[in-house]
């Protein structure tokens, strides 16, 4: 029997968290264990009952999404929760910011359900969730040209292509396919960079990747 995710709503719209409190307690093997309005209330509430998942609205009242996950992620308590963060649009300046402070990902708020509950299994399974293409399209749109690569400079040719792997979107069996490597060896260089880049999860890596210069954002064809 696999234990329950023990999931925490933080949302301000009073209708929109009582659906998301029917959907997730509704799943098999997912449990909400408390829906708040403000990110005051949900960094207090994530602190004492250390859900599994956070689902993180972005604008709130009083303190916000993003300091909420910033708080929350800074937080040693904490280091097993994930912060999925729910967004109106995907392009949001707020969910770069959400994503430094270390959430693992974002939706969006008009997603499929089903697609809602599978990201918060995604997100507890240790997983980030960010496709490619819009992780893409959000640093072209947020970070203004190349960065600094003087951050990398502690890494491996080998670390360094894994990572940049990582930010192109592959996943773990891609990149052992791509570089003929075993699961151990992929994991291995995974750890070390997550710890070499003190990055929370495979979200920072992807941003520490494209703000470093050592992956360009590229322009999108219809903008």
């Amino acid at each position: 029997m696999r234990d329950v995710i023990s999931v925490l709503i933080a949302e301000d719209q009073g209708l929109l968290r009582a659906s998301l409190r029917a959907l997730i307690d509704a799943e098999p093997g997912l449990t909400v264990v408390g829906a708040v309005a403000d990110g005051d209330e949900a960094v207090a509430l994530t602190r004492r009952e250390r859900p599994d998942v956070v689902v993180m609205d972005i604008r709130m009242p009083g303190l916000d999404g993003i300091e909420a996950t910033a708080r929350i992620c800074a937080d040693p308590d904490l280091a097993d929760t994930r912060v999925l963060v729910l967004t109106m649009f995907e392009l949001d300046d707020y969910v770069l910011g959400a994503l430094r402070a270390g959430a693992s990902g974002f939706l969006l708020k008009d997603a499929d359900p089903q697609v809602l509950v599978d990201a918060v299994r995604t997100i507890h399974s240790g997983q980030s969730l960010l496709g490619a293409s819009v992780m893409t399209r959000l640093l072209a749109h947020s970070v203004p040209g190349g960065g600094t690569p003087g951050h990398l400079e502690g890494l491996t040719p080998r670390q360094r292509q894994v990572l940049m792997l990582i930010a192109r979107g592959l996943s773990n069996s891609e990149i052992e396919e791509e570089l003929g490597i075993t699961r151990a060896t992929c994991r291995s260089h995974i750890t070390a960079l997550l710890a070499r880049l003190g990055a929370r999860d495979r979200a920072q890596l992807v941003i520490a990747a494209y703000e470093s210069g050592l992956v360009a954002p590229t322009a999108s064809h219809d903008h």
